[in-house]
């Protein structure tokens, strides 16, 4: 018994640590968040429904906070909101998270109490589509069960120190959170003063992989990897290039694109001006996206 003994001792000391910091999502429990400085709140992006929020207590006090900055492509956000009263939850190492891990996983309930529960790291590393269909990487796969309601809360090592960010139920008792690694502390930081990430477009509007090889193949063009561009918005980016409908985009700043993930990351390391390397039926074409201004 003495395991379980231990198991029930650390259980306790979790709860008591991490519930000053935890807090609901929304009149109806959209989701779970964590008071991580003072007047600021972190969630999910996809909790949020409008630039204010509710945001309700361990202490039964209810607040109406304001969105100070949001990035819903990695499916987190920042609520400025009065704390009074409330805890930040420490910090622990969540980039040291590996295999076999202990973690405990909390938060919010309809009635104002903590939720707290028990599991182990099953995989790192693993990447899931955020709200708008991004890839987000580098998530933390566990075993720790969460409730409806439970996305943005926090998971916690034995202190109730924070390892991660609950984000994405994979089912059959499997859970993804987002690290609380140097990065994360990094975004949640820039999103509590404000700087709410812009994203590189290119404008334009892209078929899925299988349909450019399709297409490719129906007209006798042998087979190649890319994005294929079925629209170009005026004035944008791509347009100013030259890129156009039907093109076969294969290479963004140099770096080689097979798919649209491929295209959104390249994306965000590449600064105007840069060429995109494009295959416009069997020729292939370097065009070049201007500098801005």
């Amino acid at each position: 018994m003495t395991a379980l003994t231990d198991l029930s001792t650390a259980v306790a000391r979790v709860t008591a640590a991490v519930t000053p910091s935890l807090v609901g999502i929304g009149r109806h429990l959209r989701g779970s968040g964590v008071v991580v400085a003072e007047g600021r709140v972190v969630t999910n992006a996809h909790n949020l429904r409008g630039e204010e929020v509710t945001v309700r207590f361990a202490s039964g006090r209810s607040a109406v906070g304001r969105v100070a900055g949001v990035d819903a492509d990695g499916d987190l956000a920042v609520i400025a909101v009065e704390t009074a009263g409330a805890t930040a939850i420490a910090w622990g190492d969540g980039g040291a998270l590996g295999v076999g891990s202990v973690v405990f996983g909390a938060s919010a309930t309809a009635d104002g109490a903590a939720r707290v529960t028990f599991g182990t790291v099953s995989a790192v590393e693993r990447a899931f589509r955020g709200p708008g269909g991004r890839r987000i990487s580098g998530s933390v796969e566990h075993t720790a069960p969460l409730a409806p309601g439970s996305s943005g809360g926090p998971l916690v090592d034995a202190d109730g120190r924070l390892l991660g960010l609950n984000t994405n139920r994979l089912g059959d008792g499997f859970y993804l959170a987002l690290p609380a690694d140097p990065a994360l502390r990094a975004r949640m930081d820039a999103l509590g003063s404000g700087e709410s990430p812009a994203r590189r477009r290119l404008g334009i509007m892209v078929a899925p992989a299988y349909v450019a090889r399709r297409l490719r193949r129906s007209v006798g063009l042998p087979p190649r990897d890319g994005v294929l561009v079925r629209g170009v918005e005026d004035g944008g980016q791509a347009a100013l290039a030259g890129v156009e409908q039907g093109d076969l985009i294969v290479s963004v700043a140099g770096a080689a694109v097979t798919d649209a993930d491929d295209l959104v990351d390249a994306l965000q390391t590449a600064t105007p001006p840069f060429e995109v390397g494009v295959v416009r039926g069997a020729e292939q074409l370097t065009l070049t996206v201007p500098g801005e201004g």
